[in-house]
């Protein structure tokens, strides 16, 4: 059976815990290493990633690319402009071809529907680099980063701030399955999609106070206010004013918190100077587990061939 990578809640616990903690593993297996040697077990040998990009992007398109050629494996890499999508070819006909072509497909694309109508042909494994609905790779990275300086996240408690958009939906799903609580502060009018938000249960808490989101947070996470294909750029400065991650509102985390944001920032917007540059930030290990955390996910999609 094809295993694909669409969203985190789709998949039990323990398969998430085994990705995880692969991530883990291939990290510090290639200490010292330059960036393009293939891991020792180079699961993706003679593999060919298709990546196809719908939407800007940096962080996912270089550690896509640097994680599948760590694999053992190379990448064909085009935008849906680049593609006879970009004249209105169905996403169904794609599928079946690029099926043929490629060992795996990787999609940062605008609309999630687009993605699920893509897997449901696919006879090839498809990973979500993001949609407008969800950003499980990110979440993959992330929980990386913060077991890397905190321990195990079960038992932590995770504060977000600002909109309830998809990074927050899959910081949602991770919650129940990892075992940790997430606060998530946001204004009313741009609160997370109800049914994201019943995929994390008890595990998640929604609130419009940012410093009751905080108090005695081990981890506090923000995004951009402003996302790709938002109209309304004026009225989310307004209500996201009183949501941006500055000194003050760190201190009300825990001593030991850390701070991590998926980038790119708007400084001076969702967090100030002073805690994206400082010494709680991991923002940069955050952007560089990417690659680990994407390695770990394309080894389990082709492990279930």
């Amino acid at each position: 059976m094809v295993r694909h990578f669409l969203d985190i809640h789709r998949l039990d616990a323990a398969d998430l815990r085994a990705i995880l903690d692969d991530a883990h593993a291939r990290k510090q297996a290639r200490k010292g290493w330059l960036k393009g040697r293939p891991d020792a077990d180079a699961p993706g040998k003679d593999r060919v990633l298709a990546m196809i990009f719908e939407k800007n992007s940096t962080r996912t398109r270089f550690s896509f690319d640097a994680a599948i050629r760590q694999l053992g494996g190379s990448a064909i890499i085009a935008t849906a402009a680049d593609m006879q999508l970009g004249r209105g070819e169905p996403v169904e006909d794609t599928a079946k071809v690029l099926s043929r072509m490629v060992d795996a497909v990787m999609i940062r694309a605008n609309d999630h529907e687009d993605v699920e109508r893509f897997a449901r042909v696919s006879t090839v494994p498809v990973v979500n680099g993001l949609t407008d609905r969800s950003h499980p790779c990110q979440i993959l990275a992330d929980l990386l980063t913060i077991e890397e300086h905190l321990g195990p996240v079960r038992g932590k408690t995770i504060a977000w701030v600002g909109d309830g958009n998809n990074v927050c939906h899959s910081f949602m799903h991770a919650a129940p399955k990892f075992g940790f609580r997430l606060n998530v502060a946001c204004p009313a009018e741009y609160h997370p999609d109800l049914r994201d938000l019943e995929k994390g249960g008890a595990h998640v808490h929604l609130t419009s106070d940012p410093r009751e989101a905080v108090v005695g947070a081990d981890v506090v996470v923000t995004d951009t206010w402003v996302s790709m294909g938002d109209q309304d750029y004026e009225a989310r400065l307004a209500a996201f004013e009183p949501y941006t991650v500055d000194a003050a509102l760190m201190g009300l985390a825990n001593d030991d918190a850390v701070f991590l944001h998926c980038l790119p920032a708007h400084r001076g917007e969702e967090v100030t100077d002073e805690v994206i540059d400082g010494p709680r930030s991991l923002i940069w290990d955050e952007a560089e587990n990417r690659i680990h955390a994407q390695k770990a996910v394309l080894a389990w999609c082709f492990a279930g061939e």
